[in-house]
């Protein structure tokens, strides 16, 4: 008889410690390997952490309420599928605008000058924010002797763009805005 079946069998249980040990190895090191670099501390609380992001969305509420109190956007809409049309002028001057208590909700008094229309009016309307780019918000608001309307309007650097809608008519809107003289 020979001593193979021995031999054997110690070679097979090497290769099982072999295999214990990597993966004792691996499951050790696998939840420091996991952890984000320099993310050392634990995360925040979450009443930290939603007390940190109201503080922000109230910051940016005040930042966009400053930057609209008294901002004229000026510049033109369309008129739906009319491509022969040339687009028609508009001007808005926000005279004021506050936040509101509901999230994202704020009153804007806005004067309005576009064909035969040249008025005041108060809006309570949304500013949603498309990561650091607001767009104002109309979701069927209606409007004092103009009709209900809907409207998303996106601003940044100094420029505004988006659609309109009015029942069946529609279009887009586009322009610069300027701010209150400081």
């Amino acid at each position: 008889m020979s001593n193979r079946p021995v031999k054997i069998i110690s070679a097979i249980h090497w290769r099982r410690r072999a295999v214990l040990a990597l993966l004792l190895a691996v499951f050790a090191c696998g939840p420091a390997l996991a952890q984000p670099p320099g993310e050392s501390t634990p995360p925040e609380s979450s009443e930290a952490a939603d007390r940190s992001e109201r503080d922000k969305q109230d910051a940016r509420g005040k930042r966009i309420s400053r930057y609209l109190t008294g901002a004229t956007f000026t510049g033109a809409f369309t008129m739906g599928q009319q491509e022969d049309v040339a687009p028609k002028e508009e001007s808005y001057t926000i005279t004021s605008c506050e936040p509101l208590a509901e999230k994202n909700r704020y009153r804007l008094k806005v004067k309005i000058r576009y064909g035969d229309v040249d008025g005041e009016f108060p809006m309570d309307l949304d500013i949603l924010w498309a990561g650091r780019t607001p767009v104002i918000t109309l979701d069927a608001i209606a409007i004092p002797g103009l009709g209900t309307f809907s409207a998303r309007v996106l601003v940044h650097q100094g420029r505004y763009a988006g659609t309109w809608q009015h029942g069946e008519k529609g279009g887009h809107l586009f322009g610069k805005v300027t701010p209150a003289a400081k």
